[in-house]
């Protein structure tokens, strides 16, 4: 490829890519043509058309570029019969082109005829061209890569897009590393600032040559990754030689890159017909939603189509968001006629509770910072902004029916719980689990909808309480009795399930806490809170009698061996009954009293 600025009239410059015209180049000339405003479709007088021709402006029509003007070069070589028919057969070809073409221009290079009416036909078709905005976010394909003594690793390429200052900091995808901007060229002379639409050269600190080449990308702002999955429509040309089926192997030209992918179509896709396929990737690249690519087949290699992005990372069945794996295809909803809100609608719903991060969405939608907020709000109310992550309404809806269900089982199989604990429903949530705003968001609306009610920590359906059927309320009557019989002597809770097998005992022994009758000692131990105060009471008078007592002491006179004493002791350590010094316990009250005095 070849570049050289192209002084037009009002002050106004072009950057012209010259790329090779060859048959065996058009790799090269994929990596130039990308990106650019007009084409400039060059037939030499003395050869016509030639297949070349054919695939450049084939090329030309795939990557969508809207405008162009065919030059007839060479004009002296040839007598006037023969250039009008030159002419005719080209206008005749171009008339079907999905390029609007000016009239064709005649030139030479050795008289200088038609020079100054093609530079005027150029900047005709500039004065009608908008400004790309230098507010989007930056990127800059990369088509050279070098080393200049004094300013360090050089990078080139047409700024597709934003712009970037010197100083400022670059990130290169997918080396996925961060270099400053030491100085910027355009054409060879310095600026400031790199500008969307021009031919560009950063010298970059921090990042060595040998580490970048052809195919990188330098860009600015949130939400680029290297992807390797595509969500694409796809175009096939009628002179394709076969369709594309599953696994299909083909190279797809993005940008200055160039990698191999398979293909994924949701059904075959004929010579000359659409549709949509998604690109497994066999090398990450740095797409944006609405970027044009063309496709070419591994073996022979020809171009046999293209495309336009639809999603640069789209959900995959089986494995995370961007992932490369290939999973289960999924049926598309994403189509190439779609609005920006429209796509936002079907992305959302496609990642679930997973959610959209809202830094992501510029570069997912192929719209500008500034107008992601107007799209979400284009989008309705189907979404819902939950922290930093866009998610569709009806899967936070479907989950609080899910959770309601999930609520409603538990108290089923736990009719003597309170309830769920919120921490116990949170984990309840469909996995992979969602951000935790999400959850939040779930949460919420479930409260708000009154599918639960929150009581401290404790979710319940509205209305529930806790109840004992027939067969509980029988083993409460004789779990009462038991623990009224065993008085100071008691049993764990291991005990307790033996002898009473097939009963839900830490569910009934909390039921009982709950009705105010009992009282946990330990972790492993309950007991009535009648026998707990009779002990509280028969201790204090042994204390009073003999001062501090150690365990031995007191065996003997509560009549208990240390099983049993140990555990009565520390819960009334806990109670604030008494206070243990060494191995003894003496009344907290009464060391209270005498370090007073």
């Amino acid at each position: 490829m070849g570049f050289a600025p192209l002084p037009l009239a009002d002050a106004v410059q072009a950057s012209i890519v010259d790329v090779p015209g060859h048959e065996a180049f058009v790799k090269n000339m994929l990596a130039g043509a990308t990106g650019i405003d007009v084409a400039l479709l060059v037939v030499a007088a003395d050869e016509g058309t030639m297949p070349q021709t054919e695939e450049h402006l084939a090329i030309l029509e795939l990557l969508g570029v809207q405008r162009g003007i065919p030059v007839i070069a060479k004009a002296d070589l040839v007598d006037r019969e023969w250039l009008e028919l030159v002419r005719a057969e080209l206008v005749e070809r171009l008339a079907q082109s999905r390029v609007r073409w000016e009239p064709p221009v005649t030139t030479s290079a050795v008289s200088g005829a038609g020079l100054a009416e093609l530079r005027a036909a150029l900047a005709g078709l500039a004065a009608g061209l908008v400004e790309r905005p230098a507010e989007d976010l930056f990127r800059l394909p990369i088509d050279r890569v070098f080393a200049v003594a004094g300013a360090g690793t050089v990078v080139t390429g047409s700024t597709w897009s934003g712009s970037v200052g010197v100083g400022e900091s670059v990130r290169l995808l997918p080396l996925d590393r961060e270099a400053r901007v030491r100085s910027i060229e355009v054409h060879g002379e310095p600026t400031q600032r790199a500008a969307p639409g021009r031919r560009t050269a950063l010298a970059l600190v921090g990042v060595d040559k040998d580490e970048l080449e052809r195919g990188h990308v330098a860009v600015t702002g949130t939400g680029w990754a290297a992807t390797s999955v595509l969500e694409a429509a796809v175009e096939l040309l009628p002179g394709a030689p076969r369709p594309i089926a599953a696994r299909t192997r083909l190279r797809v030209h993005h940008g200055t890159a160039v990698v191999l992918a398979r293909a994924v179509p949701a059904r075959p896709i004929a010579p000359g017909e659409r549709g949509p396929v998604r690109l497994m990737l066999e090398t990450p690249l740095v797409a944006r939603g609405g970027d044009r690519f063309v496709l070419r087949s591994f073996s022979p290699v020809t171009t046999i189509g293209g495309g336009v992005v639809l999603d640069p990372f789209p959900r995959q069945a089986g494995g995370p968001r961007g992932a490369g794996g290939a999973g289960r295809r999924r049926q598309p909803r994403l189509t190439a006629d779609q609005t920006p809100a429209e796509r936002l609608q079907c992305m959302a719903a496609d990642a679930g509770l997973q959610g959209i991060p809202l830094s992501t969405l510029a570069v997912r939608l192929g719209v500008q910072p500034a107008r992601v907020t107007a799209v979400i709000a284009e989008a309705g109310a189907g979404l819902l902004t939950c922290g930093d992550v866009l998610a569709a309404r009806t899967a936070i809806t479907a989950e609080v029916t899910r959770l309601a269900e999930v609520l409603r089982r538990h108290h089923e199989e736990h009719p003597l719980d309170p309830g769920m604990s919120l921490q116990a429903l949170r984990a309840a949530v469909v996995a992979p689990p969602p951000p935790p705003a999400v959850i939040d968001q779930i949460l919420d609306l479930g409260t708000r909808k009154q599918a639960w009610e929150l009581a401290g920590s404790v979710a319940r359906v509205p209305g529930w309480q806790p109840a004992l059927d027939a067969r509980a309320t029988d083993a409460r009557a004789l779990l009462v009795r038991r623990l009224e019989a065993a008085r100071w002597q008691i049993p764990t809770v291991a005990e307790l399930v033996r002898e009473f097998p097939d009963t839900p005992m830490r569910a009934l022994l909390a039921h009982l806490i709950r009705e105010g009758g009992i009282e946990q000692v330990d972790q492993e131990r309950y007991a009535t809170k009648a026998a707990l105060e009779q002990f509280r009471v028969a201790l204090e008078t042994a204390l009073t009698e003999v001062g501090a007592a150690t365990p031995a002491v007191l065996r003997d006179r509560l009549g208990l061996t240390r099983k049993y004493l140990i555990p009565l002791l520390e819960w009334a350590d806990r109670r604030g009954i008494t206070r243990r010094s060494g191995d003894a316990r003496t009344l907290a009250r009464l060391t209270a009293g005498s370090g007073g005095a």
